[in-house]
């Protein structure tokens, strides 16, 4: 299959309209429907069932949908980091480094203050993420190298060094009656009905089902718990900058989350080792897993 056809068929596919597909392709109708029967035809199978009023996916066509996309995904990563290899032969590319937007600062800037102190540094551009969007900015190529925060983000696929690990807090409106208390449970927070958890879309861009408020900027979720509408389980290290507000309870029986600075695994690139080996620098091996 050629990246032409796989483009034209995901055209097709998200805006189930022969016509419309082919003007967000700029091309004529006639030579995508033709595209499409070749791909078909190629394949043994329908991708497409067509009436004269509507297209809609087989299963086949589902399947090939979601493998055109991480298809298409990885040719255009691999594009960008092609370009960025060819910068960094004449000395004109940095290092993208990928973060969650409310990541801790300190952590940021001990990272950036201790890469700059290696010989061979360069500039490195911070591509602040919202949640969840790290993971993904590392294997489109938007990225070089990420901070990322199992078991929230996936690390299947990438190279990791861990960095540290902590334990969790909620947070919770200044003014509820459970910001006073030393630490609670998971139970107690999820029978909370006047502060439901917030959701945030998965890797497919879709939210899960459930009563809490949908999320995608870390001030946004800020602000719904401090308006009593959300109520949000972090990193314990996240206590430390909230505003006067909100408020932080350790949960005790909250999973722990684990820091870790991850990269694709075939990367050759000597700035981005020289940015894993300043990150595991930072940390006594006490404050590992």
């Amino acid at each position: 299959m050629e990246t032409r056809e796989l483009r034209y068929f995901v055209a097709v596919a998200e805006e189930l309209h022969f016509g419309r597909a082919a003007q967000r392709l700029g091309i004529a109708q006639p030579p995508l429907s033709r595209a499409i029967r070749q791909l078909e035809r190629r394949l043994g199978t329908a991708l497409l069932d067509r009436t004269s009023r509507t297209v809609a996916l087989t299963g086949a066509g589902t399947v090939l949908l979601a493998e055109a996309r991480a298809a298409l995904e990885a040719v255009e990563a691999a594009e960008r980091r092609t370009r960025r290899a060819a910068l960094a032969t004449t000395g004109r590319a940095g290092v993208v480094l990928a973060a969650k937007a409310g990541a801790p600062s300190e952590l940021l800037a001990r990272l950036l203050d201790a890469y700059a102190a290696e010989p061979d540094a360069v500039t490195v551009d911070l591509l602040l993420c919202g949640i969840g969007e790290q993971e993904r900015a590392l294997r489109d190529g938007r990225a070089d190298v990420a901070l990322l925060h199992p078991p929230f983000d996936t690390t299947a696929g990438f190279d990791t060094e861990e960095l540290r690990t902590e334990g969790q807090v909620v947070v919770l409106p200044a003014g509820h009656p459970l910001a006073g208390r030393p630490h609670v449970r998971t139970a107690e927070v999820a029978g909370l009905p006047d502060l439901p958890m917030p959701r945030w879309p998965g890797h497919d861009g879709t939210y899960p089902d459930g009563p809490g408020p949908r999320i995608r900027e870390h001030a946004q979720l800020l602000q719904l718990v401090a308006l009593g509408r959300a109520c949000w389980i972090a990193p314990e290290s996240c206590a430390a900058r909230l505003r006067g507000d909100l408020a932080a309870v350790p949960v005790l029986d909250a999973p722990t989350v684990t820091t870790v600075i991850a990269w694709p695994p075939h990367s050759r690139s000597r700035a981005v080792a020289g940015l894993v080996r300043a990150a595991t620098s930072l940390y006594a091996p006490a404050e590992r897993p």
